[in-house]
């Protein structure tokens, strides 16, 4: 795991022609920070401009794959700002795994929260191991989905996503699979992972890089045609008043007042 502040938040490895990103910044949960992100996108370049890498696996160290923004990080600096900040590189990360041409595998034990549900959502495969949790609890900080919503709806079971969307009820990896968040609930997914990477192997690269684009193309065309007014309504509630009560009240370890 980091242990200082220069040891990276995201390691590279390439085996067996796959190059896993390990989220390892566990002391804040693997939240979406400045540095975890930049980590993130130039290990992506890094495996897209690799001929001998044939597809990505995002992994994690601790008991967290990701917990969203990093709020602490956003706090040092005027909300407006922060909340564009934090809306532009979800864009990034989330439209980075949609036009990969290199499938990406997500490889799960742990809590996925907030802007790493949205991650799960644009990966081509998520196997998600028996310590996995899920939940979407924004509304719970007077927020909504915004910009994450774009590859969680598509994959979703609609009926599923008006419930979780709407009572930020934490989920297990069996009910994740159910409902289309995730490719496969497994009793171990190193061995699961390892399995499918095996079967994308056998494809060619352009074989998989264009099924990759026949399958994501609906998804990426509304993504393009909704981002931006997504963007403005998520930047627009930064800064009200049930937000700021609402962020808070979770530092501050209590239910907000419209749960009280």
């Amino acid at each position: 795991m980091s242990g200082s502040a220069d040891a990276p938040y995201v390691r590279y490895e390439v085996v067996d022609g796959f190059a896993t990103l390990t989220f390892d910044s566990p002391h804040n949960r693997n939240a979406l920070s400045s540095k975890l992100v930049r980590e993130l996108l130039e290990g992506f370049a890094r495996a897209e401009g690799d001929a001998a890498v044939r597809g990505i696996v995002l992994t994690h160290t601790g008991d967290t794959f990701c917990a969203g923004a990093d709020l602490k990080e956003a706090s040092t600096v005027d909300p407006a700002v922060a909340a564009d900040q934090r809306t532009r590189v979800m864009i990034d990360v989330l439209r980075g795994i949609l036009t990969s041409p290199k499938p990406v595998v997500a490889r799960i034990d742990g809590n996925v929260r907030a802007g790493g549900m949205g991650i799960i959502g644009a990966c081509d495969l998520v196997v998600a191991g028996p310590s996995s949790s899920f939940a979407l609890t924004e509304v719970r900080i007077g927020m909504a989905p915004f910009m994450i919503s774009l590859t969680l709806v598509p994959r979703m079971d609609q009926r599923a996503a008006g419930r979780y969307f709407l009572t930020g009820e934490k989920f297990d990896a069996a009910t994740a699979e159910e409902i289309g968040l995730i490719t496969v609930a497994a009793d171990d997914a190193a061995a699961e992972v390892k399995r499918l990477c095996g079967q994308l192997r056998k494809g060619s690269p352009q074989g998989l890089a264009e099924s990759k684009k026949l399958v994501n193309a609906t998804l990426l065309t509304d993504f393009d045609a909704r981002v931006e007014e997504l963007a403005q309504r998520s930047a627009g509630f930064f800064g009200t008043p049930e937000v700021i009560e609402g962020m808070t009240a979770f530092f501050q370890k209590r239910p907000p007042s419209w749960a009280q």
